[in-house]
């Protein structure tokens, strides 16, 4: 079978490949324990890397690894395989990237849009793909959508399953950046080491701040800020952020996340 699911780490970055491109990088189960697996391995790094292999990132659940399940499989592959696999991703103490190489279609634009920065080449897509088979969007794809670019662009993008391209989702706000084909793996290099070379403390508690905003009140979020701010300000890199600013030099942040 091969491996499905490739890792590199260089640097404090933990590249994952999704590596059936043969296929789109369909998700089946092996990939998706396999994801999984990579993606925890990836916490004790400095910045993960997620992208696939080929001309497409991620086309989605594997619809031949699911053909003839009950309604009740669905469920239970969904609780078991995807779940686990998209909160390896939000519950990530470090930052990870969605490095979008092409189509993203399905579970695997919701995977992406479960990281906490997606780049994409300018000739990627983004499609909600669910209703022309009779679904729903999962893999996060409900939550994720309506708080990326609002209610009636969620409906819009669900309902109706056309793909979105990525400039068009740069401008809508659902991913952070679009860049021209031939500048998509610099680009993707140079903002993984950027973020490598960050301070890990503070990025950990930013995700755990900024993914929990929704959910709470201002007097809340104020709460937790503080709570975040008191663990940041006793850590080594808050004194080496400061020290380099009154020194006027580069920061060496090392703290491990």
């Amino acid at each position: 079978m091969g491996d499905l699911v490739t890792v590199e780490v260089e640097d404090g970055v933990h590249r994952i490949t999704l590596n059936r491109p043969e296929v789109m990088n369909a998700l089946n189960h092996a990939l998706r324990r396999q994801l999984t697996a990579a993606l925890l391995a990836g916490h004790s790094a400095r910045v993960i890397v997620l992208t696939g292999a080929g001309r497409a990132f991620c086309s989605g659940q594997d619809l031949t690894d699911a053909a003839g399940l009950e309604a009740a499989a669905f469920e239970a592959i969904l609780n078991e395989d995807y779940v686990p696999m998209i909160r390896a991703i939000t519950e990530a103490p470090v930052p990870v990237i969605a490095a979008v190489n092409g189509a993203a279609v399905g579970a695997g634009a919701n995977l992406a849009l479960a990281c906490d920065l997606v780049i994409a080449c300018e000739t990627a897509v983004f499609l909600q793909a669910f209703t022309r088979i009779g679904l729903i969007p999962d893999a996060g794809g409900t939550s994720f959508l309506p708080r990326r670019i609002g209610l009636q662009r969620a409906m819009g993008a669900a309902l109706l399953a056309e793909p979105v391209g990525a400039r068009q989702a740069e401008a809508w706000g659902m991913i952070w950046e679009a860049v021209p084909d031939d500048r998509f793996a610099e680009v993707v290099a140079a903002r993984a080491a950027k973020l490598a070379r960050g301070p890990a403390v503070a990025h950990a508690a930013l995700k755990t701040a900024l993914r929990g905003a929704f959910d709470h009140s201002l007097e809340e979020q104020l709460a937790i800020e503080a709570r975040l701010q008191g663990v940041c300000g006793a850590s080594a890199d808050f004194r080496e952020g400061v020290a380099a600013f009154l020194e006027k030099r580069p920061t060496n942040f090392r703290e491990p996340p």
